[in-house]
């Protein structure tokens, strides 16, 4: 990594930082996650950087990767985790964290245990730097259980590489025998603790795309929105609902098409 590459990470982890703070202060029982949504990424904007991921705003038994479309009426409630990625110049900050709002907090603990399993990863990583990813999986596992949860074990941590939001190696949350070390680069370690048995399930479509494969399209919507997606997302996730803001109620129908 050189230092141009180094300077926009912290800069991009800065941002996340007060984007975080921003968003703690902003969330309100009640209040309707396309609100919360569009707020967060006009604040993201006004502070000079980028999206990197439509912001995930998942409640209760969803664990992630929820984003509202224009007319969702959901709002905030239960257990409510918010998923945020900024970047500079394509290099990513990707940072989370879950409010409890019901009304006896009854999900304390749980949030508590997610966020103490993180603190000992990477307190584990500042002690050890060649610590190895069943290291840092065993490490969260047992966090985790000791507090009375369970860690979910197909969700994971990764790396994070320029316009690359998922990129190897996979970080676990348990011991999985891996004795592979992280190398020079960014990474997102993702504890996930569950009163359940530990593994999720894929749901219905969340309303967030990334460009994989471009493809000819008579659709003119479509084409204008595939060519906006190729200059500004690059192969970044983007969500219906950008779309639909910038190319009105037909985008639904183009991204179909592409």
């Amino acid at each position: 990594m050189n230092k141009q590459e180094l300077e926009n990470y912290k800069k991009a982890g800065k941002i996340a930082q007060e984007i975080t703070a921003y968003a703690k202060s902003l969330i309100k029982p009640d209040m309707p996650l396309l609100e919360i949504a569009q707020k967060i990424h006009a604040e993201i904007e006004k502070l000079g950087a980028k999206s990197a991921f439509p912001v995930n705003l998942s409640i209760d038994d969803i664990a992630a990767h929820y984003h509202p479309t224009l007319d969702d009426k959901t709002k905030a409630t239960g257990l409510l985790k918010i998923d945020i990625g900024i970047h500079i110049n394509g290099f990513i900050a990707d940072t989370a964290f879950t409010i409890d709002l019901t009304p006896d907090n009854k999900h304390k603990e749980l949030i508590q245990a997610s966020e103490k399993a993180l603190d000992n990863a990477l307190k584990l990583l500042e002690k050890n730097s060649e610590s190895t990813l069943n290291e840092i999986g065993q490490e969260i596992q047992e966090t985790i259980e000791k507090q009375g949860f369970s860690p979910i074990i197909n969700l994971s941590g990764h790396g994070l590489s320029q316009y690359e939001i998922h990129s190897p190696p996979t970080i676990p949350n348990y011991a999985n025998n891996n004795d592979n070390k992280l190398e020079d680069g960014a990474y997102a370690i993702e504890p996930f603790a569950t009163t359940g048995q530990g593994k999720i399930y894929e749901g219905p479509g969340s309303n967030i795309f990334s460009l994989v494969n471009a493809k000819n399209t008579r659709n003119p919507t479509a084409r204008k929105i595939l060519n906006h997606i190729t200059k500004e997302y690059k192969t970044l996730p983007f969500s219906l609902r950008e779309m639909q803001e910038k190319f009105g109620a037909m985008a639904r129908l183009a991204i179909r098409q592409m």
